[in-house]
């Protein structure tokens, strides 16, 4: 597909190359686009854009299912599939990201998280090698123009698969905008959105997350909450160690921060970083 003057400014002021993401296949060879559908208005476009491209027929939907989602994804996903008319596969490991940690014996953290390594890419990464043959395939992501620092990774960690981002691509679009993709195609949402969430995922959870998203959780969801803060204190009873899910720094001193001393903290009305979302990383992040 042709790439205009305005496409290739807009790519040069984001920094992406300039070159339309999905290429046409090779003579002869049927190639499989597989997008991974993790539940979020940006898989959502980036799989509309690539079926636009290729046509549904050709097109996977890839959900990785961590067993402690929002029950409205399902909801999400189904509908989704079925408005874009592409195969919507959905595989699990069968655990949940607290049973991982206990057999793991580690607790997951904005720098290691043994959960999105084991139920997300893990799980997708046996199934896509077992499934597809890598010069007949092509792998997509949701990451946007404004997350071009977190190609490479992927790239890497699903060599020889070749994987590409349209959403990087012109026109470009901001979350805001993505939401508006949904709703004039006749889908609601996901609900996490319209509570404040920054992602649709693990239910709101993420062990990644930062002061300002589980105080949103603590808020908008508090029975996960507890189950979040039980099972932070159950593991740091197993391993007999001060270990938590964030961290936070007083007067040049970083010390585990525990979903307790969150609560306590937001119960006592004392400040809080709310702008200390943290992110999900899975399928992009590598641990």
């Amino acid at each position: 597909c042709a790439v205009s003057l305005i496409s290739l400014l807009y790519g040069w002021l984001a920094g992406v190359p300039g070159s339309c993401v999905i290429k046409h296949e090779r003579a002869g060879v049927s190639v499989k686009h597989v997008v991974f559908f993790s539940g979020g208005a940006c898989s959502y476009c980036t799989a509309k854009r690539v079926i636009e491209n290729v046509g549904k027929e050709n097109v996977v939907l890839l959900f990785t299912d961590t067993k402690i989602e929002d029950e409205d994804l399902y909801r999400f996903i189904d509908e989704a599939a079925e408005k874009l008319g592409a195969e919507l596969i959905k595989i699990a490991d069968g655990r949940t990201p607290f049973e991982v940690y206990r057999d793991s014996r580690f607790l997951g953290n904005n720098r290691l998280a043994p959960c999105s390594h084991i139920l997300k890419q893990k799980t997708a990464h046996d199934y896509i090698f077992s499934n597809y043959e890598p010069e007949e395939t092509k792998l997509y992501l949701g990451l946007d123009w404004t997350e071009t620092h977190r190609f490479n990774a992927p790239r890497k960690n699903w060599a020889p698969f070749k994987v590409e981002y349209p959403m990087s691509e012109a026109p470009y679009l901001s979350k805001v905008d993505m939401l508006e993709v949904l709703k004039a195609d006749g889908i609601e949402p996901p609900r996490l959105y319209a509570m404040g969430f920054a992602h649709n995922n693990c239910g709101g959870f993420c062990c990644r997350a930062g002061q300002g998203h589980f105080a949103k959780l603590l808020e908008a969801l508090p029975d996960r909450y507890a189950r979040a803060e039980q099972e932070e204190n159950f593991m740091r009873e197993l391993l007999g160690k001060d270990i938590a899910f964030m961290k936070k720094t007083t007067n040049g001193v970083t010390k585990p921060y525990t979903l307790r001393q969150l609560r306590l903290d937001v119960e006592a009305h004392k400040e809080i970083d709310l702008f200390d979302i943290g992110g999900c990383g899975c399928f992009v992040d590598s641990d």
